[in-house]
């Protein structure tokens, strides 16, 4: 009797197995569309943009991305978690994820258990930003003047409770004084403002204004690396004007819902890792500021729940609730 059952479960486990590589072999089978929780323009949508194409000619099927903002990236996850997981629809998204997760409205249910991580993209400085006419001329102006009065100093971010906003808080802390927060639906919006001078100042994802700094349009303030970026060597680093140690880097991955076959989750980290070393792609995140990391499941999830944490001492330091929203 054993040892048929042993028989029998050997045999529906290699079925099992069978029905997985057969799915991973079909895969896709139809256009895949990617789903990037932000409004055009701003750094995820700029990610997303650069990489679409050569993941396209890995997996051989049209990827099309929608942009789905509101709520703090949540609508576009939700949306994701929605979706068959059948890896035909993807989330790629940033660490305003995990700050959604530390910060969500009463009543929320957390996104994370409904999401499974497939492939650690990039990571990249966040960037204080303004424009020539504010009359912030570097970081320490706009620390002197902060100081001087808090709130004197409106600072736009890519929506409330974002990991941009958090990382603002941050910046708040160590200054010592807190500017008058305002939100937007994304960095595209958030951008053309700052761009129009309705907004002193910003906090976004240094490829998201890359192109406006290098053209004179804005002036990039300060980075939030520990070092400077390659591609903005000019741009000075939060940790060497005012605050010694200052670190916070954002980062952007690629999730599908729970439930994907493990054999399709693979094909899409392969497919994407790949797209991450095409020459062509890689040139242009590096102009962007973006670091190609490419790390696969196991890590992605260790630096979810790591960046989680950090987000959440930030929020209870700051004493951020989800009625200031």
């Amino acid at each position: 009797m054993n040892g048929r059952r042993t028989l029998l479960v050997a045999s529906m486990l290699a079925a099992a197995a069978a029905r997985a590589q057969a799915q991973a072999q079909a895969f896709p089978i139809r256009p895949v569309r990617i789903v990037v929780p932000f409004p055009p323009g701003g750094g995820v949508d700029v990610f997303a943009r650069a990489v679409a194409p050569a993941l396209q000619a890995r997996l051989g099927q049209p990827v099309v991305i929608e942009n789905i903002g509101g709520a703090s990236s949540r609508l576009g996850t939700q949306a994701v978690l929605r979706a068959a997981p059948d890896g035909h629809t993807l989330l790629v998204t940033n660490d305003t994820l995990a700050a959604v997760e530390a910060l969500p409205p009463r009543g929320a249910t957390p996104l994370l258990p409904g999401l499974a991580p497939v492939t650690l993209a990039i990571d990249a400085p966040n960037l204080l930003v303004t424009h020539p006419r504010s009359g912030i001329a570097d970081i320490q102006a706009y620390a002197a003047r902060l100081k001087a009065r808090a709130g004197s100093v409106n600072v736009g971010v890519p929506g409330w409770g974002t990991s941009h906003h958090l990382t603002s808080e941050l910046i708040a802390q160590a200054i010592g004084a807190r500017p008058e927060h305002v939100s937007y639906r994304g960095g595209g919006p958030l951008l053309a403002d700052l761009l129009a001078g309705t907004v002193d100042a910003a906090l976004v994802t240094l490829g998201a204004a890359a192109d406006q700094i290098r053209d004179g349009r804005l002036v990039g303030l300060a980075v939030t690396s520990a070092a400077r970026a390659p591609s903005a060597p000019a741009i000075p680093t939060v940790a060497e004007t005012i605050a010694p140690g200052f670190e916070q880097v954002t980062w952007m991955g690629v999730l599908v819902p729970a439930g994907t076959p493990p054999a399709v989750r693979e094909a899409l980290h392969a497919a994407t890792r790949a797209a991450l070393d095409d020459a062509t792609v890689r040139e242009r995140l590096a102009g962007l500021g973006f670091g190609v990391v490419g790390a696969p499941a196991d890590r992605f999830a260790q630096v979810l729940s790591g960046t989680a944490t950090r987000f959440a001492a930030v929020v209870a330091a700051a004493g951020i609730t989800p009625a200031d929203a």
